[in-house]
């Protein structure tokens, strides 16, 4: 249930690309303001996150009632699900696992539509035709994962004006969202007044490299859905520490900067020598790379101490398909020809087809 990237508990790990997480780092005066933060834990902490609040109000650029913070965007998803209690869902495959889980925890049946590969496991008009008046809520993921496809403007928009017209709720999930080119193109923070019906999810675990603090956000202008999402969620469900840390984050606006540049360079070298090895790329929207090879290829490299994430688990995908991060340049010329080695030992000039 709880396969996830990031375990580096089960055993020692020398290279962790299974966690989608910004190479740089946790920046120092987020990690400062988290020790403050612990420093200030004898106390409960702020029920409202009030600062926090007000510190992203001025980010976002939306009323501070608009937001909801959680523990974690996990926190949220299940938080949504309880709030809104849809009796039917419609989720994409494959895409994070937790919208189902969430979603199977507050009875609700679920309608997937299927991404397909010969599509590049592209979004398609396909949507469209599965969100039906019986539909109460749409869970999207932009950019997808593990896929890494982008959800464009003009597609969103149908989606949109279709959930507003059959009263169905879309919780977007924008976490990642920070890693593409040009952000401002693809997220919908500024369609949030125009669409109550439109719940957008973000996280600062990602791109702040903060996961172990657990914070993340929800954006809506539906304050009767908001009001039902604090009747749901239990009190002081966000720590001091991680207040403190995602306050301090909001200002981090050239580490922000840095990271996109450097990312640029360093996936479309990583994509580059990939191609190399004969395997096959989907997506590359966000800051994780999506590829086709041989199964037990994770399996393989786990035994050197380097994870990568096995996406077998995920509706919609069988063995022989995996996710890995972009990392920085030092660690990627220590993985590659591992994954090189790994292909090589295999035998990766061939598989049959997964699907």
């Amino acid at each position: 249930m709880h396969n996830h990237g990031g375990d580096i508990y089960t055993q020692p790990v020398r290279l962790d690309y299974s966690a989608n997480l910004n190479f740089l780092g946790m920046p120092p005066r987020v990690r400062e303001a988290a020790y403050e933060g612990v420093r200030r834990s004898e106390h409960y902490p702020d029920v409202r996150c009030r600062r926090l609040v007000r510190a992203l109000s001025r980010k976002e650029e939306v009323p501070e009632t608009w937001i909801a913070c959680g523990n974690g965007a996990a926190d949220l998803i299940y938080a949504c699900g309880l709030a809104q209690r849809p009796k039917r869902a419609v989720l994409v495959a494959p895409s994070f696992h937790e919208y189902t889980q969430a979603l199977e925890v507050a009875g609700c049946a679920i309608h997937f539509v299927y991404l397909k590969e010969e599509e590049g496991f592209a979004y398609s008009r396909a949507l469209l035709t599965a969100l039906t008046p019986d539909t109460d809520l749409v869970i999207l993921c932009n950019p997808n994962n593990p896929t890494g496809s982008i959800l464009e403007q003009d597609l969103l928009l149908e989606i949109l004006e279709r959930c507003r017209d059959y009263g169905i709720r879309l919780l977007l999930d924008e976490c990642f969202i920070d890693f593409v080119e040009n952000p401002a193109r693809l997220t919908a923070v500024h369609l949030l007044g125009q669409f109550p019906c439109l719940a957008i999810l973000k996280a600062f675990t990602k791109i702040y490299a903060m996961p172990g603090l657990r914070l993340g956000y929800l954006l809506c202008a539906d304050e009767a859905f908001m009001a039902s999402l604090q009747e749901v969620h239990q009190p002081w469900n966000v720590s001091v520490p991680a207040q403190y840390a995602g306050v301090a984050a909001c200002e981090e606006t050239e580490y922000v900067n840095r990271t996109c540049d450097l990312l640029k360079k360093e996936k479309a070298y990583m994509q580059k020598e990939l191609q190399t090895m004969n395997l096959k790329l989907y997506g590359g929207g966000a800051n994780y790379l999506f590829f086709r090879a041989r199964p037990g290829l994770a399996a393989r490299l786990k035994k050197e101490g380097i994870l990568i994430r096995d996406c077998a688990n995920y509706e919609g995908l069988t063995e022989g398909y995996y996710r890995i991060a972009v990392r920085s340049h030092e660690e990627n010329i220590v993985f590659l020809p591992a994954l090189k080695a790994a292909l090589e030992e295999g035998g990766n000039e061939s598989w049959p087809d997964p699907l």
